[in-house]
């Protein structure tokens, strides 16, 4: 490996990786409320045939760690698009954790000095962060700022209309195609992998 590679935090994200779950599992251990909506949002979530033939694509292992909450709205509507997402390509390995799990983690993550969920960390076959995910993608923001900077609250437990459900969807799916063509295009991974 190339002396300059370095991250501090590898042994943070390995072990934090090890105790993970598979997003079956980790739903299997949440409460049955939880499961439900959860399970609800999967259905909801498709690909499209593009999307999926980009995902079928990835040559490089992806390993992405997720500190979630099964209770929180954001992460039962993102969370499910990050497992169709995964499913759709046999190099990503994709992995739960809750976020009262591991404080240490917990506090790397922040966003702005909170415990914000979810938070994707976008890992390279040798634990080495590549991308994050953190919170809510911009076209959710973008929602919030117009229903949130007036009278109305949204909760993020109901549903986002179909198109803003895509455009959510295609910018986690664009963090990671960019996570994976950073890996793809690295001469260090070229070089161990002969391509």
């Amino acid at each position: 490996m190339g002396s300059d590679l370095f991250d501090k935090r590898k042994e943070l994200w390995a072990r934090a990786f090890a105790i993970a779950k598979p997003y079956e599992a980790y739903i299997a251990d949440s409460p049955v409320a939880h499961q439900q909506r959860w399970q609800e949002s999967r259905s909801r979530v498709s690909l499209s045939p593009a999307q999926s033939k980009l995902l079928a694509s990835f040559r490089r292992k992806l390993n992405v760690l997720v500190l979630s909450g099964s209770w929180c709205g954001d992460c039962a509507r993102q969370c499910p698009m990050l497992a169709a997402i995964a499913e759709a390509s046999p190099t990503i390995d994709l992995r739960f954790i809750d976020n009262q799990q591991d404080p240490e983690l917990r506090d790397e993550l922040r966003v702005h000095g909170a415990a914000r969920v979810p938070a994707a960390v976008f890992l390279s076959e040798d634990m080495f962060e590549v991308a994050r995910g953190v919170d809510r993608p911009l076209s959710v923001y973008r929602r919030k700022a117009q229903t949130e900077l007036g009278a109305a609250c949204d909760t993020g437990l109901v549903a986002a209309p179909a198109d803003e459900a895509a455009a959510e969807l295609q910018e986690w799916l664009d963090i990671f195609e960019r996570a994976h063509l950073l890996l793809r295009v690295s001469p260090f991974l070229r070089n161990r992998h002969g391509d």
